[in-house]
């Protein structure tokens, strides 16, 4: 699928008339791939605030659904933008997790877009995290995820 991936990718950023010097695709799991564009210009594809990535990321999802009948988790990255952005979320998770852990009792991080607060959620879920919970708080660009402890 990593080959179909590439190839589709490349043909649309040729299409739109978007330059690019690498194009690399990994396979994270059987059912997640990531997508890293290396560009001259990577403002263009990126957007404001990243909005440009979540469009293509979704797009790129329904043309594989479609054409291919996989339904894959696609993460769409350019320069390694959303990678660095997802380290620093996690960062201060971590440091979320130990105030949670020495108060026991609940911190909130900054609010964050949908896709940022998922992988909160699942690094605290799938990260050995038995003792916290978590919960998404808020309304609209102010929501947020509150990690609490739930003790041992």
């Amino acid at each position: 699928m990593e080959k179909e991936v590439k190839l589709f990718v490349s043909e649309f950023l040729v299409h739109l008339g978007i330059d690019f010097t690498d194009l690399d695709v990994e396979s994270l799991s059987d059912k997640k791939i990531r997508v890293n564009v290396v560009s001259d210009e990577p403002n263009l594809l990126i957007g404001h605030h990243g909005d440009n990535l979540v469009a293509m990321q979704k797009l790129i999802k329904v043309v594989v659904h479609k054409r291919y009948g996989e339904d894959l988790d696609v993460a769409f990255d350019v320069d390694n933008y959303r990678k660095r952005q997802e380290e620093n979320v996690l960062a201060i998770t971590k440091q979320k997790i130990d105030e949670v852990r020495i108060t026991k009792g609940q911190a909130a991080l900054p609010p964050m877009s949908p896709y940022f607060r998922r992988v909160v959620h699942l690094f605290i879920r799938d990260g050995g995290h038995t003792d916290l919970a978590t919960e998404s708080m808020g309304e609209g660009n102010y929501r947020q995820v509150v990690i609490k402890y739930a003790g041992a």
